[in-house]
């Protein structure tokens, strides 16, 4: 026994340097970080109430680029389903992979955590009203995703080995020249260099860290055979192994697993929220109730409805990413001959992730009603602190069956390793814009993003992740300015699609000729 005591001791000891590590670096990086998001995430006082610039930024854009287009989010979605489904694209048309894979790769990166933790944050702190913000700011965000991936597709490049560069590293340069050369440049750079840092960190770092804290919740905890500081380390490199073994292959690679993916951990989690609602069902008119008279008047919420209408945009804001211009750099390798297809494709992603996901996330808390969600709404309404909202969530369910947060976790590890997945693609994309596309920049950085999963799964560095969500919304400064350049060459795009539809140049794709 007493050999066994010391040898933990020993091992608790040898593992000490990792602690004292991360401390250290968090304690460099924190001027740096709190610097920077403080320009980043300035949020001047209004009316009493706080409201942050990037996200005035992000949905003032969604609503110019609605009425732009005069709602073609509304307008366009029955043939954004037809897109989707093959109908107007063949086999042999340019680009790596079909509109059903290229839609699942960039919702693959927007669901992910954010739609469980970060909703259950936003009706703890907005209450119920928080839901029917976020699906408004959900829907204006569609439009925005239609403008960037139709500029993503048009401006691609297709290489001589059949991969495709796309996205902004192709249209900003293009938005920008007319300042002059060395501004376009610069603003690339910035663009690229925010966009990997946060891949880096945000987007593999901080997924591989939660999943394994999940992991290790569900099997016991610090007393679970994942307890231990070893583990973590081994679980970082058999996750790392699982995302190089797919990252290697590319795209073409990316896009076959999260086509299978992503529809599993929908329906996964979904019918989850499903169950969980039914077996409070009840519940419902009164909840439903509670969300519409919450948005318009909220109680016990700083800033009454306008600041439950801040909070909801915040959530679907930073949950889907329209505007970021992250989701084009996916949507650009899809087969088309025609750009602004894949901006119909594209609309729909906010709609799946913000008005499906976050709201069935929001609804499945607000129904169970649950008693930690209630006292965590009196804390946060006295001056207290917001719970972790996975919690929130993981309460929720466990209202239908006690076992249902392992349900939750393997959703969170699935959410997780999908983001992971579609992030290294986006952060390749940013490195070879940085140092360079060649076979042997491609594996150097494969190697680190791997190196980063591991790390990731072992430290937590606090300040570091405050940084990298500042770089992302960076990467939306400066694509939504280039977006505004560039809207009427959507204009025309979309023009010339309607045109063709009506002419009869662009036809239904026999089956057997249709991209798979």
């Amino acid at each position: 026994m007493t050999d066994t005591t010391i040898s933990a001791a020993e091992q608790a000891e040898s593992w000490e340097w990792l602690s004292s590590a991360e401390e250290a670096i968090n304690g460099a990086f924190e001027p740096v970080a709190a610097a920077v998001a403080g320009v980043i995430f300035f949020a001047p006082v209004v009316g009493g109430v706080e409201i942050p610039l990037i996200v005035f930024w992000l949905v003032a854009a969604a609503a110019v680029f609605t009425v732009y287009f005069r709602g073609i989010q509304l307008t366009g979605i029955r043939t954004s389903i037809a897109l989707v489904r093959g109908r107007y694209s063949r086999d042999s048309d340019p680009g790596e992979v079909t509109h059903f894979q290229a839609l699942s790769s960039a919702v693959s990166g927007t669901v992910g955590l954010g739609n469980i933790a970060g909703v259950g944050v936003a009706v703890t702190i907005g209450g119920p009203g928080a839901t029917f913000w976020m699906i408004v700011a959900g829907l204006l965000g569609m439009c925005t995703k239609f403008v960037e991936c139709t500029l993503g597709v048009k401006y691609r490049e297709i290489h001589e080995d059949g991969s495709v560069t796309g996205g902004p590293f192709r249209y900003l340069p293009i938005a920008f020249e007319r300042f002059g050369a060395g501004v376009s440049k610069a603003l690339v750079m910035v663009f690229a260099v925010a966009l990997l840092l946060f891949g880096a960190v945000g987007g593999n770092m901080f997924q591989a860290n939660q999943t394994f804290a999940q992991a290790r919740e569900v099997t016991g905890g610090e007393d679970g055979f994942l307890g231990s500081d070893g583990s973590a380390l081994v679980f970082g490199l058999l996750l790392a192994f699982l995302v190089g073994a797919v990252i290697l292959g590319g795209i073409t690679s990316i896009a076959k697993v999260t086509s299978k993916l992503v529809p599993t951990m929908a329906i996964l989690y979904l019918g989850t929220c499903a169950l969980v609602i039914a077996g409070n069902i009840g519940n419902v008119p009164g909840a439903f109730g509670a969300i519409i008279s919450g948005a318009f008047n909220p109680e016990g919420v700083a800033g009454g409805a306008i600041g439950v209408l801040i909070i909801g945009f915040q959530r679907a804001a930073f949950s889907n990413e329209a505007g970021v211009g992250s989701a084009p750099i996916a949507h650009a390798a899809v087969k088309t001959k025609h750009p602004v297809s894949e901006g119909f494709v594209a609309l729909l992603e906010p709609f799946i992730d913000t008005v499906v996901v976050c709201t069935m996330t929001a609804l499945t808390i607000v129904i169970a009603d649950t008693t930690f969600y209630n006292d965590a709404q009196a804390t946060v309404a006295g001056g207290g602190d917001a719970p972790d909202g996975v919690v929130v969530t993981s309460r929720a369910f466990e209202t239908f069956l006690p076992q249902f947060p392992v349900v939750l976790a393997i959703a969170v590890a699935l959410f997780a390793f999908s983001t992971l997945i579609t992030w290294a693609y986006y952060s390749m994309k940013a490195w070879t814009t940085i140092f360079g596309r060649s076979v042997r920049s491609e594996l150097v950085f494969k190697l680190a993003f791997c190196l980063c999963t591991v790390i990731g799964s072992v430290m937590t560095f606090t300040s570091v992740l405050s940084f990298a969500d500042s770089m992302l919304f960076v990467c939306a400064i400066v694509n939504l300015l280039a977006c505004y350049l560039l809207l009427p060459k959507v204009r025309e795009e979309l023009r010339s699609f309607r045109a063709g539809m009506r002419s009869g140049e662009i036809v239904e794709v026999p089956v057997e000729e249709r991209a798979h």
